[in-house]
């Protein structure tokens, strides 16, 4: 049995529960906190408790964590792109397309089915739906993608997602051209107040959420953005670009199945209407191995779909060039 202990000693203020412990190094998102807190596994100087609970100094919080339950997901011989793997972890370049994890509509053709035929052992702490993931990547964002396949790995990869040690970059084609061409988006990102399955910069209530941005080539009507993850929310490139007037080509959630001018190159039309997924790609990520300490370069090529619309805006742009 794995516990930890925490002395909220330091504490000022009103400090719920669940928040307290979301800032602390526990490996455990908020809504497991918050599952953990319900089934009785996060006691307060040895009671049960609320998330909710109001903290004062000197209380005692600790976490029983369960132990990991047998997966009983069938591992599946879905193809991977595997860009590093080591005893340790696996990192692999996850095509458009695929679910990370199974979720209501997705028991099956996932990645963690792949990862579990290919590695046959991975990590229990993201219990049994998520065995191994640290983090994850939308269904139609493709690139580098990282697992772990022991709970020593997991915990120091998610130490540094936690605290945003990592380097996450990422490219996306985008409509139109922002000004200046790089930059920094910053605000608070929470759920849309109208819309449930979108997030939004918000007033109150919203996380930090910040991306550095470079405009690597202007195409006119589109442009070629590198973006640098400071921190990881929901949907945060996407929710930047959208609200910056420039959203991700291929995002109907955000914005992005905007129709080109009717005297546009009608090729380059037709990949943007070909294109069933956000043009949004997670190009590189670099992070200290969690076992041995060495850094870890890796870099997922740009996939197909994402090359042919910037070949053909490279080639159109090379004709005006000549006319």
């Amino acid at each position: 049995m794995r516990e930890k202990s925490y002395n909220a000693r330091g504490i000022s203020g009103k400090v719920r529960l669940d928040l307290f412990l979301s800032r602390q190094d526990t490996d455990l998102s908020r809504t497991r906190i918050k599952s953990l807190i319900e089934t009785g596994r996060i006691t307060v100087n040895g009671e049960t408790a609320r998330p909710s609970r109001i903290l004062r100094p000197g209380d005692r919080v600790r976490i029983v964590y369960p132990e990991p339950e047998p997966v009983e997901i069938t591992p599946e011989p879905i193809a991977l792109d595997v860009l590093y793997e080591d005893r340790h972890l696996i990192a692999v370049n996850k095509p458009p397309g695929l679910v990370v994890h199974p979720a209501a509509g997705h028991r099956s053709g996932t990645l963690v089915h792949a990862l579990l035929h290919h590695c046959t052992e991975l990590s229990g702490i993201g219990g049994v739906q998520r065995p191994g993931i640290v983090h994850r990547l939308d269904k139609g964002t493709s690139g580098v993608i990282v697992a772990a396949k022991d709970d020593r790995a997991h915990q120091g990869l998610a130490r540094q997602f936690k605290e945003h040690a990592m380097s996450k970059q990422y490219r996306a084609v985008v409509y139109g051209v922002e000004r200046p061409r790089s930059g920094v988006y910053r605000s608070s990102i929470g759920r849309h107040p109208l819309h449930r399955k979108k997030m939004a910069s918000v007033h109150s209530g919203g996380k930090e959420a910040i991306t550095r941005y470079r405009t690597l080539e202007d195409f006119g009507l589109l442009s070629y953005m590198e973006l640098d993850l400071q921190t990881g929310r929901t949907h945060q490139i996407r929710v930047h670009l959208s609200e910056s007037g420039h959203p991700v080509c291929g995002d109907p959630l955000y914005g992005g199945r905007r129709r080109l001018p009717r005297d546009a190159d009608s090729k380059l039309a037709g990949l943007l209407k070909d294109l069933d997924r956000p043009a949004l790609h997670a190009h590189r990520l670099r992070f200290d191995h969690p076992v041995n300490g060495e850094p870890v370069d890796l870099c997922a090529p740009i996939p197909a779909d994402m090359q042919a619309i910037l070949d053909r805006l490279r080639e159109l742009k090379t004709k005006e060039g000549r006319s």
